[in-house]
């Protein structure tokens, strides 16, 4: 065989193995970037599910509540407008604010509470309480798993040299569900 031959030979073999490895290293690059994108909307399905629990909840929780202080009205409305904002909410971002604003309601509305000593005895309030407490650790629980799988997801779209992929590819940062900063100061609730 001639050294020609024998060079061009080679050369397309060379080409091949890294035309073949690149292919791979794209490949596999992509398939995980669907894995961890999937993953992030799984978790935040689960955040999801549990939120709509605490969307259904509220209604008795409120209701139950009117009836020994009705004269807290300010509360009941920024309750449910707040609840109404999450019903309307579309968009990821869109959720997690709104549904932030919420927490901030329910504990306006759970301050409310502590000042009508019938209400803490009412067994049906207990129990739409106990069940309110449940939901809120069930939401912690989702939503650091939901910031766990955007953290992932996020490194490895973000990493060199996948980033170059993920771009290409349109693969996105995911947003993380924060607590707003109107979350370290506690409600205030005052009475006239």
């Amino acid at each position: 065989m001639e050294k020609g031959k024998r060079n061009l030979i080679i050369t397309l073999v060379v080409i091949g193995v890294v035309v073949l490895s690149l292919f791979w290293f794209v490949k596999g690059t992509y398939n995980t970037f669907v894995s961890l994108q999937e993953s992030v909307s799984a978790s935040w399905a689960q955040v999801e599910n549990q939120l709509q629990r605490r969307y259904d909840l509220i209604p008795n929780l409120v209701e139950t509540v009117k009836g020994f202080a009705a004269q807290e009205k300010a509360v009941f409305l920024g309750v449910t407008e707040a609840r109404a904002k999450v019903g309307g909410a579309t968009t990821i971002p869109d959720k997690i604010q709104a549904n932030n604003e919420l927490s901030g309601a329910l504990s306006r509305l759970l301050l409310v509470v502590e000042n009508y000593p019938l209400i803490k005895s009412n067994e049906n309030f207990m129990r739409l309480q106990d069940e309110l407490a449940g939901t809120e650790n069930r939401i912690a629980v989702e939503r650091r798993r939901y910031n766990e799988a955007v953290r992932v997801y996020n490194i490895n779209i973000r990493s060199f040299p996948a980033n170059f992929f993920a771009g290409m590819f349109g693969f996105e940062k995911a947003a993380f569900f924060e607590a707003p900063e109107s979350a370290a100061t506690p409600p205030q609730v005052k009475f006239n």
